[in-house]
């Protein structure tokens, strides 16, 4: 199968014409570096809404900003687990980890609620409503309804849903799940290993799948380990071997981009004029509207670290970057 949990962390250590990749671009040289930790300080997750910003890492590490991503400060956590996702909508805050650890935010400070599992939780939205969402691990589909406190399993039959396929996936598949995202109706995309998109227009008590990969003669499509989603429909969804998709709908149908590598692409997020940044294994990428042709950003550490995850700061008009070392770069529009 493709590159499992195990191996997604280890690392972190076809269309008709391929997209132009262009060598270096000006807006290289607007990346700027606002915060650098210790080697082992990795940051796996961020969250901006309005000023205020959170970022998750290894070892239970959660730090808070209040000037839109400019600054950081540190939190005390509950757990020395890593965190590997985090969440912002309306007043809740939720940070989800490994062995199904969920953090959710109270005036207090951080508070562990019992998910129910102890699957590697991967990563989780927020709506401002209180329904919460999280993906992980063989197939965990979390929901909660009241801004984290309490979870219910929203996994679909997997057994039911990929039966036409047994032979294919094999029985019992529940394919890994690396990334959601909840739109302002409350409409709910996940996508992770295979390819596989599931999408919900009920707040996850039933899933559609709306696009998925091949298992054949073990040649497996790549997984996607991130999606980005605007209210306008607009998403991305980027993951293994440069492997890359488009949607115009919200999600509903997918048609595949180039993107000019091979390398792991971990996180996708877009700017306010719609283009795609996309950072991953020792490369980081600007799109255009249109994801027809990309810009390869260079400078800094991007040739030799990696970055798993950017969000967007409509505070700071930029997107704020994060990954090795608990390193945390700025790119304004």
């Amino acid at each position: 199968l493709p590159l499992g949990i195990t191996t997604v962390l280890a690392s972190l250590v076809a269309g008709l014409a391929v997209a132009s990749l262009q060598t270096a671009t000006p807006k290289a040289a607007e990346l700027s570096a606002l915060r650098t930790g210790i080697p082992h300080e990795a940051l796996f997750s961020a969250a901006i809404q309005g000023n205020d910003g959170l970022a998750v890492g290894a070892g239970g590490s959660i730090l808070s900003s209040a000037d839109g991503g400019l600054t950081w400060t540190a939190e005390k956590a509950p757990t020395e687990l890593s965190l590997l996702g985090v969440g912002m909508g309306g007043r809740h805050r939720v940070a989800v980890g490994q062995m199904g650890v969920i953090l959710v935010k109270e005036d207090a400070g951080w508070v562990s609620v019992d998910s129910g599992t102890q699957e590697r939780l991967m990563a989780v939205d927020v709506h401002a409503s209180g329904l919460v969402v999280v993906a992980g691990s063989f197939g965990a589909l979390l929901r909660s309804t009241d801004g984290g406190r309490s979870w219910s399993s929203a996994a679909p039959d997997w057994a039911a849903l990929f039966e036409p396929m047994g032979e294919e996936f094999g029985i019992g598949f529940q394919p890994h799940l690396y990334s959601v995202k909840i739109t302002p109706e409350g409409h709910i995309l996940v996508a992770g290993e295979l390819e596989h998109i599931l999408r919900s227009e009920d707040g996850g008590q039933s899933w559609r799948v709306v696009h998925q990969g091949r298992n054949i003669d073990g040649r497996a499509d790549p997984s996607f380990f991130d999606l980005a989603l605007r209210d306008d429909g607009t998403a991305f969804v980027v993951g293994q071997s440069g492997s890359a998709m488009k949607s115009s709908d919200g999600g509903r149908s997918w048609q595949r981009v180039q993107t000019g590598t091979s390398v792991n692409l971990l996180g996708v997020e877009l700017t306010a004029a719609g283009r795609p940044v996309v950072v991953g294994m020792r490369e980081m990428l600007l799109g255009n509207a249109s994801a027809d042709a990309w810009d390869k950003l260079e400078g800094l550490d991007i040739a030799t670290a990696w970055y798993c995850a950017v969000v967007r700061s409509e505070a700071t008009a930029s997107s704020i970057i994060v990954g090795h070392s608990g390193r945390i770069l700025r790119l304004p529009d």
